[in-house]
């Protein structure tokens, strides 16, 4: 849905499975104005799988969401505790296409679990984490950090099968 994004990922454009790392800093940082357009093409299909949301910072508002061409009743909520639990479980399930989930923790052995998950269950996993994240190893097929600038979004990719690291900044 971004000309510019697109043309700097292989393939023209997002994985259709496995694990995506979004760093940020913080909650709300425009993490899923990034999506939206591949959220609403998932949620349009007449057999479309979920688009879960786990333990998302911030309740999803849903006229902001059909006004990006999202329908709705596509979309799958989950809050508690146990959100590494959830995320993994909905990646493998085979029900949900896309699997959004807010991790501020976690290990190499639950990245790898992730990212099993996602192929077994052929989805896409976006997880969204600190900044500081980027230190640590990662299990995922593409990472980028993410900042919010006026107009739009400044978007690195930092690491990734046949990714060049660049900054694009994207009007969001």
């Amino acid at each position: 849905g971004f000309a510019a994004l697109d043309a700097a990922l292989p393939g023209g454009g997002w994985p259709c499975r496995g694990l995506v790392e979004i760093l940020t800093p913080g909650p709300g940082h425009g993490e899923l104005r990034l999506w939206a357009p591949l959220v609403a093409t998932l949620s349009q299909h007449e057999s479309a799988r979920w688009c879960a949301l786990v333990s998302p910072p911030f309740e999803p508002y849903l006229p902001a969401w059909q006004s990006r061409g999202v329908r709705p009743e596509r979309l799958l909520v989950t809050r508690g505790a146990q959100g590494a639990w959830a995320i993994e479980h909905c990646l493998l399930s085979g029900a949900c296409a896309l699997v959004f989930g807010w991790v501020a923790l976690a290990t190499m052995r639950e990245l790898r679990r992730f990212a099993l998950a996602a192929e077994k269950g052929a989805a896409l996993g976006v997880l969204i984490r600190p900044l500081r994240a980027a230190q640590a190893h990662s299990a995922a097929v593409l990472r980028i950090a993410l900042t919010a600038i006026t107009g739009g979004l400044r978007v690195q990719l930092l690491k990734g099968r046949g990714v060049t690291p660049l900054t694009i900044e994207v009007a969001a």
